[in-house]
């Protein structure tokens, strides 16, 4: 589903970053890139977003509003 797709999501830094890498049964960030996405990261807990036609992602819940902002514009698109 997401071979080859560029998005972005709560990375590994963010995740050690709160002492979840022992919590969570696995890191996103890394899960995503084993099946063949194309993960964007910015600084931790930066708003970023990244679309790859009607995918729209997040990093992490700094971006919730760039994430509706762009899903509002392709919506608009359309």
């Amino acid at each position: 589903m997401v071979e080859g797709k560029n998005l972005t999501s709560f990375t590994n830094g963010e995740e050690e970053a709160v002492q979840a890498t022992n919590i969570v049964p696995f890191l996103l960030e890394s899960a995503l890139k084993e099946h063949g996405a194309i993960h964007h990261a910015a600084a931790n807990w930066s708003n970023h977003v990244v679309e790859d036609g009607r995918l729209v992602t997040g990093q992490n819940p700094a971006s919730a509003g760039g994430v509706g902002e762009a899903v509002v514009k392709l919506l608009e698109e359309e």
